[in-house]
């Protein structure tokens, strides 16, 4: 499979060598603005081909997106400290005016895949100016706090991260929803695990995933000035979905209604395959997270109302 990234910083460059390392695609395209940094990141990653998979690394312009089943759209200005991702708002707007556009020109029946902060309502907006169905634009959304979410809970409990369902629901940002309620170890349910193991899931303990997961790109972002490793291996799950067909579920962002918000991109659990997001899904919430949930969806859809 082919795939395109637009921007080759940070984040794009990160999710083509995580796509590299896991031998996901064919080829793999980089293009940017900065030509120069485009070629000097696909050499490098290039340079990894043989210690992982043969993968076609290069970089190109737009045309040469052509026949590309997935484009990720990692273009953009970065979130600086201090500022929230809805503020990135009216700077990255103008971009995706631009990239979109000259995107749908030579790869029409792409997947667009979009990781530019704030994404939920960058990706409604690509899918407003694209005019592809919802379910062909996806935005990375809360796949990367839902890591967290696993990484913090495996790490209190003593156990691999991957043995931990539960999602992070609404904005990928300050008004996302934790669902604690239908965490699962396995299959038993959080609170029974965490007893039999000896690592009771207080209030306190609570708090501090909460915490963690909420803050967490404040924190690196203060530290290293951006986040990068995290997403650009959620970026390489979703379009690994994607290339096996495998009909994964992911708490990925797209357009739809959410709890009597119409028409809003924010966070489910859905299921990924080769068409795209090609299911919903509902998780069973306690009424505090529904409320949370709707509040979340309503702030993104205010926000994008705000454009006109």
């Amino acid at each position: 499979m082919k795939i395109g990234i637009v921007g080759a910083g940070m984040v794009g460059s990160a999710a083509a060598f995580a796509m590299v390392m896991r031998g996901i695609g064919s080829r793999i395209v980089l293009v940017d603005l900065d030509e120069k940094r485009a070629r000097a990141e696909a050499e490098d990653i290039a340079h990894a081909v043989p210690f992982a998979h043969p993968v076609v690394v290069e970089a190109g312009d737009y045309v040469d997106l052509k026949e590309a089943e997935v484009v990720i759209l990692a273009a953009g200005v970065s979130q600086k400290p201090g500022e929230t991702r809805l503020q990135l708002l009216t700077r990255n707007r103008a971009v995706f005016q631009q990239v979109v556009g000259r995107v749908m020109e030579v790869a029409p029946k792409a997947i667009l895949l979009v990781a530019s902060n704030p994404v939920d309502i960058m990706g409604q907006i690509t899918q407003q100016i694209s005019g592809l169905p919802p379910g062909r634009v996806i935005g990375s959304g809360t796949i990367l706090d839902t890591a967290r979410f696993r990484w913090l809970l495996g790490r209190h409990l003593g156990i691999a991260p991957g043995s931990v369902h539960g999602y992070v629901l609404g904005e990928h940002g300050d008004s996302e929803v934790l669902a604690w309620s239908n965490v699962r170890v396995g299959s038993v349910e959080l609170g029974s695990f965490a007893a039999q193991v000896g690592a009771a899931i207080t209030a306190d303990v609570r708090a501090r995933i909460d915490e963690g997961v909420r803050r967490a790109a404040y924190t690196i972002i203060e530290g290293k000035g951006a986040t990068w490793y995290g997403i650009g291996a959620g970026l390489a799950r979703i379009v690994g979905a994607i290339e096996a067909d495998e009909n994964a579920v992911l708490s990925v962002s797209c357009v739809s209604d959410v709890l009597g918000v119409e028409r809003v991109a924010c966070s489910l659990p859905r299921v990924v395959g080769r068409a795209g997001v090609v299911a919903e899904l509902m998780p069973e919430l306690s009424a505090e997270e529904q409320s949370g949930l709707r509040a979340s969806a309503a702030l993104l859809k205010e926000a994008v109302e705000a454009l006109g």
